[in-house]
């Protein structure tokens, strides 16, 4: 074949890819994670990756490299974001429109076993958004986010901010329960974390949330969420302790938004003798936001 002829073709095959919607490619294409950039004073930034293949059953393990191996690369200036911050009665609207399509949504596998999705709820204008893993038993039967016993310590853990549930914005990676034996949706403890497809197929709807609400700050409660939104395979403890300048796939962010990772509410009741560590991520978002704390 004449190398004109190699040309012409490649030229036609990129064409056609930029011209096709995520949603069509999805299942075919690797799903890419969410960038983020650290905040340091090299101000280096993660390049974006894609995830390896999965199975139905997989768990968001991904072999993401370090962050020191990657080349430097020039952090998204604020100007550059694209967008404009919505009032709030349109953030009302655009809120409700995507739950509206969440609630309707089948696009993995988790549609067809759950009781209700959990599109996420709070204040369209807060400066703080909490993001899970995903909804466990009580949040499938309810359709809201964290209103189990993770929910209810979750609560207090805002509570101690100085802030309330009414005023935060949460929500979780997948918007449908993922579970270990999905044949039996009554029984408890049928919870598990969301496989990197599940994830890939709810990213959309995840990144349009923070978009519309742009919150000022993101706590990703959790190692796979931290993961998802920082696109790092570091462990938990590894990226916990410091800020990242979130960038998303799918749609431009009005204003930068940073993401602070901390534990699971879920496992600082297994393991209480965590809270005091997370006590100290929360106190870094109060400090940047003037919080003083719960009155005594």
């Amino acid at each position: 074949m004449k190398p004109s002829t190699v040309r012409q073709l490649a030229g036609e095959l990129k064409h056609f890819l930029r011209a096709q919607d995520e949603d069509e490619l999805i299942s075919t294409a690797a799903p890419t994670q969410t960038a983020a950039v650290v905040v340091s004073q090299t101000e280096k930034a993660v390049t974006r990756q894609s995830l390896p293949p999965m199975s139905e059953n997989s768990t968001l393990q991904v072999d993401f490299p370090r962050a020191d191996k990657l080349a430097p690369r020039h952090a998204v200036p604020a100007q550059e974001t694209g967008s404009t911050l919505l009032t709030t009665s349109q953030k009302q609207a655009a809120l409700q429109t995507l739950a509206d399509t969440i609630k309707q949504c089948t696009r993995c596998p988790l549609g067809a076993t759950r009781l209700h999705a959990v599109p996420g709820e709070g204040n369209v204008d807060a400066d703080v958004m909490f993001i899970g893993e995903g909804p466990g038993y009580d949040e499938d039967r309810q359709g809201r986010p964290f209103v189990g016993r993770a929910g209810q310590l979750l609560d207090k853990m805002i509570i101690a901010m100085g802030l309330t549930r009414e005023q935060v914005f949460i929500a979780n990676i997948a918007k449908c329960h993922p579970m270990t034996d999905p044949q039996h949706p009554e029984k408890h403890g049928n919870d598990r974390a969301p496989n990197a497809g599940e994830i890939a197929c709810c990213r959309k709807y995840l990144e349009q949330q923070i978009a519309i609400i742009c919150p000022k700050y993101i706590v990703a409660l959790g190692g796979v969420s931290a993961k998802a939104l920082i696109s790092d395979a570091k462990s938990l403890g590894a990226l916990r302790g410091q800020f990242y300048n979130l960038r998303l796939d799918s749609v431009a962010l009005p204003r930068p938004v940073q993401i602070l990772a901390t534990f699971h509410p879920a496992a600082l009741l297994r393991n209480p003798n965590w809270k005091k560590d997370a006590w100290k991520d929360l106190q870094m978002v109060m400090a940047r936001l003037g919080l003083k704390g719960a009155t005594k």
